[in-house]
């Protein structure tokens, strides 16, 4: 069953197209949404939640078309698009009592499950915590709704080796709940730790998705490298020494 489905999305900006992007994903699976810095990972994943309204397209969650059906939708996704960086001078304990008036499933042990496991202090502020465990308190307040869909936009940036590891086998046990996660990252290791699929996006435009077995083997078959790290640098790698002897450089 799919539980995602984006078809056609387009979005343009003056210096960018978000050209066609078409996937989708099944329920109970890890999705790693890969490509280079400005490929449009993140127009992606905003358009997906209507955080950005894209020109064309249709994005279906659940069965359901967003925007029309977006409160039913939010009600059971989780977003994270990094760090907290809202009500800076607010502590974690009052942040969350704010965001849970606006979820019918807030779940207080759950919430109280990830500030412990992530070593939060719910007195502090964001200001007061380091760039990891500002993620670290955005990806609480995702979780603590019973949300059966994440959508989550770089959530290993900025965190230590441990703290990742940490996160990625929290991604494995929320995947043993039937939980589907779509997760953006540059980090491709962790992806070859957790991911079933990927959506590996190039300029715009899907270059593959698929399951993540099957495109390392082809890729492997073809030579184009035994890694994801390996494969995107043969897709992406432009000539610098090719560049620097151009007559025009």
């Amino acid at each position: 069953m799919a539980i995602l489905e984006v078809k056609g999305l387009t979005k343009r900006y003056p210096s960018f197209l978000l050209d066609g992007v078409t996937f989708s994903m099944e329920k109970g699976r890890i999705m790693g949404l890969i490509g280079r810095n400005g490929a449009g990972k993140t127009t992606t994943l905003k358009s997906i939640f209507n955080l950005v309204h894209p020109d064309g397209g249709e994005v279906r969650i659940f069965g359901l078309e967003m925007p029309k059906e977006e409160r039913e939708i939010k009600q059971r996704i989780g977003y994270a698009g990094g760090a907290v960086d809202f009500y800076s001078r607010k502590k974690l304990s009052q942040i969350v009592d704010v965001t849970k008036q606006f979820y019918d499933n807030w779940d207080d042990d759950a919430c109280r499950k990830y500030l412990d496991a992530f070593s939060l202090d719910e007195n502090k502020t964001p200001r007061e915590l380091s760039e990891g465990m500002r993620v670290k308190f955005s990806l609480t307040l995702a979780l603590s709704h019973r949300a059966e869909l994440l959508i989550l936009d770089e959530p290993t940036s900025g965190l230590d080796p441990v703290s990742r590891a940490e996160l990625l086998d929290a991604f494995l046990f929320l995947k043993e709940k039937g939980v589907s996660i779509l997760f953006s990252t540059h980090i491709t290791s962790d992806l070859e730790k957790c991911a079933d699929d990927i959506t590996y996006i190039a300029k715009g435009k899907v270059l593959a998705s698929q399951p993540l077995s099957s495109f390392m083997a082809e890729n492997a078959a073809a030579g184009n490298g035994d890694t994801l790290e390996e494969i995107m640098v043969h897709y992406e790698k432009e000539s610098l020494y090719e560049k620097l002897a151009d007559e025009r450089v």
